[in-house]
């Protein structure tokens, strides 16, 4: 009997692991594609760039407070006893310039991600849709208050779990995984909403939502890879949009063919 059960969730299950992987490679695969033409291309650069030039401008006027608050947090942490002894000693100084250097990556990465969500989206929503889905009717359930709206309550759900998660990322046998979780989170939620907003209904957005948030989550973990990989990272945010316009266009279609 039991085993009658295995032989019938099993095969489900992978059937069902497959199908989502499919759409995923789908999507990938016909991002890729897309980034490669003229005007994707131009777009691959100037969000990491600006969000760089942010950065590192922020970072020449606030360096020496962030050194000073970085001094106080790990004194006030376990830490502490570990790199007053030693070597760690000669080079605590130089270890909290790299941890904040290290900090100063993933926010970068993030500060472009968002650029290209609020402002890049448009565009790429436009250029895809016309190329791949022409038939699909915009129904305008999204607007650009709610784009701004969506891009700033995901940084701030992102930021608040980076920075409670982190000491099990020092700590913890989950160190790679919840990194790679949280820009999972963060890649599905902060462009799903431009992929759908023009085109998808209120009604049809949130169907959509829930038809592929394994999908959604999937893709994102898969693009997730990207930020920590050198340079590819510094091209990645359009690649990602692109993937997720893709996917979300096509379940839309999917869906209004269903219905």
């Amino acid at each position: 009997m039991t085993c009658g059960i295995y032989d019938t969730i099993l095969p489900d299950t992978f059937s069902q692991i497959r199908y989502h992987m499919n759409s995923v490679i789908s999507a990938l695969v016909a991002a890729l594609k897309t980034l490669f033409h003229p005007k994707m291309l131009a777009l691959v650069i100037w969000p990491m760039l600006v969000a760089m030039a942010l950065w590192v401008g922020a970072a020449m006027f606030f360096w020496g407070s962030w050194v000073e608050s970085m001094t106080g947090i790990v004194q006030a942490s376990p830490l502490e006893q570990w790199m007053s002894q030693g070597f760690f000693a000669v080079v605590s100084h130089y270890l909290i310039a790299v941890i904040l250097v290290l900090l100063l990556l993933p926010a970068i990465y993030v500060t472009a991600l968002m650029l290209t969500a609020v402002f890049a989206m448009p565009m790429m929503v436009n250029h895809v849709a016309g190329k791949y889905y022409p038939e699909l009717e915009r129904k305008q359930g999204g607007s650009n208050a709610g784009s701004v709206a969506n891009a700033l309550f995901t940084i701030v759900v992102y930021c608040t779990g980076w920075i409670i998660s982190l000491p099990l990322w020092l700590f913890s046998p989950l160190a790679l995984l919840l990194p790679l979780a949280l820009m999972a989170y963060l890649n599905q939620r902060l462009f799903r909403y431009d992929a759908l907003a023009e085109h998808a209904s209120r009604e049809e957005f949130a169907l959509v939502i829930e038809r592929c948030t394994v999908k959604l989550y999937l893709l994102g973990a898969a693009v997730g890879v990207l930020q920590f990989v050198p340079v590819l990272n510094l091209f990645s945010p359009v690649y990602v949009a692109l993937a997720f316009i893709h996917l979300c266009l096509a379940e839309l279609k999917e869906l209004r063919r269903t219905l």
